[in-house]
């Protein structure tokens, strides 16, 4: 596997059933500290990576934190060159920055970044200068303004408003696709101006609902992917939010499986969906013109290939080598972050990180 970068956690690889004996292993070597920091910086949680045209590396960094221990802004945008030198950190305390989730790179290399914590999603151009902004932050003066609740049952949608978003996926005519996202469960759709075409989805688990669309990705016909991690699966849509079909990643635990820290999920957990084996934390495609499909979960730890229909093609997991024990797979990373540069490699970064790996 050639120039996949991911970062290593210290906590630590009718449905169209993606579910097989063990699928071929993807074999993978890792090269320690690709990226260069300056003296003095440091990654914090990565929860996003990106690489643009020129192989240029965007690191989204819930780092450089200031204020309080609890609720303290963490969100950072780093660009890295080709060979791994330091840049530029860019949109430094910016308004929008509050608590970082995902960082995509369009074909024009304009650099989109959602924030979950002030519910905004932010267009850089490739210059850095701020282009385009969708959500509103709370006011700080407003007396309501806090983090957002969690109860079972689950806030409703805010219409206008963005409620804990999550990703951006976009197609050929530059139309862009937002997962909206803890709370609001749907997809919305702008156009190349900005302007909001349409939104789809609600809570549930039927098909065009959402539990928690946590990630999104589109194909060389627009199709459209959805991360939909509670319900353990990934939703596909045409380009105006008709459901397609669904693909659920069913691959048995390896009994050697073991978290860095804590207990296996129990029964409970599991069932929930969020941290069932192939429930999918962050998926990508590869640009065709022989597209596959990676996702990624929490437990064990697995990125998997995918044909586009659902077709378990390989997986990666352990590490085959390692200079120095590859803590993100061999004890089976707990949430991933992965984008796909390349026809032959995908990108990616573990949130809980403190470093960055690439692996060939």
């Amino acid at each position: 596997m050639r120039g996949l970068i991911a970062g290593l956690s210290m906590l630590l690889c009718a449905p169209a059933f993606a579910q097989q004996q063990t699928p071929p292993i993807i074999n993978f070597e890792s090269v320690p500290n690709p990226l260069q920091l300056p003296d003095n910086m440091y990654f914090g949680e990565v929860s996003g990576v990106a690489v643009n045209s020129k192989g240029h590396v965007l690191v989204l960094n819930r780092g450089n934190s200031i204020g309080p221990a609890y609720a303290a802004a963490a969100t950072q945008l780093l660009e890295f060159d080709a060979d791994g030198k330091f840049l530029r950190e860019i949109g430094r305390n910016l308004y929008a920055w509050s608590f970082a989730h995902m960082v995509k790179v369009d074909r024009h290399d304009d650099i989109w970044v959602t924030d979950k914590g002030s519910d905004m999603v932010i267009k850089f151009t490739p210059e850095g200068r701020v282009a385009m902004v969708f959500g509103r932050k709370q006011e700080p003066s407003d007396e309501e303004t806090g983090p957002l609740k969690h109860p079972n049952p689950p806030l409703p949608a805010e219409p206008g408003r963005f409620r804990q978003v999550t990703d951006t996926a976009f197609d050929a005519a530059d139309n862009t696709f937002i997962s909206d996202g803890y709370i609001n469960s749907r997809v919305a759709k702008v156009d190349k101006d900005g302007n909001w075409i349409k939104s789809w989805g609600d809570r549930g688990n039927g098909p065009g609902q959402f539990a928690t669309p946590h990630a999104i990705a589109t194909d060389a016909e627009g199709n459209v992917y959805v991360a939909d991690r509670g319900n353990h699966r990934i939703q596909v849509f045409d380009n105006d939010g008709n459901f397609l079909r669904q693909i659920v990643i069913d691959v048995p635990v390896p009994p050697d499986a073991k978290p860095a820290i804590g207990n296996i999920p129990g029964e409970a957990q599991i069932k929930a969906g969020t941290f069932a084996p192939g429930s999918p934390w962050t998926i990508c495609i590869t640009p065709g013109p022989n597209q596959v499909l990676y996702s990624a979960d929490a437990w064990p730890g697995r990125i998997y290939k995918l044909s586009l229909d659902g077709k378990l093609l390989a997986c990666l997991a352990k590490a085959a080598s390692s200079s120095n024990n590859l803590v993100g797979f061999t004890r089976w990373p707990v949430r991933r972050r992965t984008c796909c540069g390349s026809a032959s490699c995908s990108t990616g970064a573990l949130k809980s990180c403190c470093c960055i790996r690439k692996l060939e």
